[in-house]
């Protein structure tokens, strides 16, 4: 516990974060979004913090709590350090619904990349800087995110084409030293593939 209030302490100074009172069981701080990138930066690579693992970034919409006041979304990371494994903490920040945006950590922690693709399609938080900031669990014609608490939980949605993935895969083997010998054509849905009683468009 020492060790979290002299961590806290820094982090205030520097990043003017604060340790979030709703969290009675672990160690978590609230940071305005300007300052993210700059605090998770500083808990990767300075000796007194080391959280060199990002195991998760999740979305929580407060829609509907009780007695919350604030902004309606928040997006937390969750660290841990290798040097001390049982040592975790979470970064929290709270973003509205009408700016709903955050930098992205992608240049930090390569696995955020997904993990912020994910929070997008499933809440609608914008990660600015993002290298590649597309769905990730819903198709490319989804509309809505389906995790807000608005939702429509029966709703049901057409989906008329994939998500072509293959220009990605053949790039990908291309800047690992493999040669494309045909490229892929892109195969498109055809009428008598659609399931029966489907309504056609």
């Amino acid at each position: 516990m020492a060790d979290c209030e002299k961590l806290l302490a820094i982090l205030e100074e520097k990043f003017g974060a604060k340790r979030d009172l709703a969290d009675k069981w672990g160690f978590t701080v609230l940071v305005e979004r300007e300052n993210l990138h700059a605090l998770m930066l500083f808990l990767r690579d300075d000796q007194s913090a080391k959280f060199d693992v990002l195991l998760d970034i999740v979305g929580v919409d407060y829609l509907g709590f009780k007695d919350y006041e604030g902004p309606r979304f928040a997006v937390e990371y969750v660290l841990k350090t290798m040097k001390a494994p049982v040592r975790r903490m979470r970064v929290k920040v709270l973003v509205s619904e009408t700016d709903c945006k955050v930098p992205s950590i992608a240049d930090l922690y390569a696995i955020a990349n997904w993990q912020e693709r994910e929070v997008f399609d499933q809440y609608g938080v914008v990660f600015e800087g993002h290298p590649d900031l597309r769905r990730l669990l819903n198709h490319a014609e989804f509309e809505g995110h389906p995790l807000r608490k608005d939702y429509p939980a029966h709703k049901r949605q057409w989906l008329s084409t994939n998500d072509y993935l293959l220009p990605e895969l053949e790039a990908r083997l291309e800047s690992k030293g493999y040669k494309i010998v045909a490229r892929s054509k892109e195969v498109m849905p055809n009428d008598d593939e659609y399931l029966e009683g489907s309504r056609k468009v």
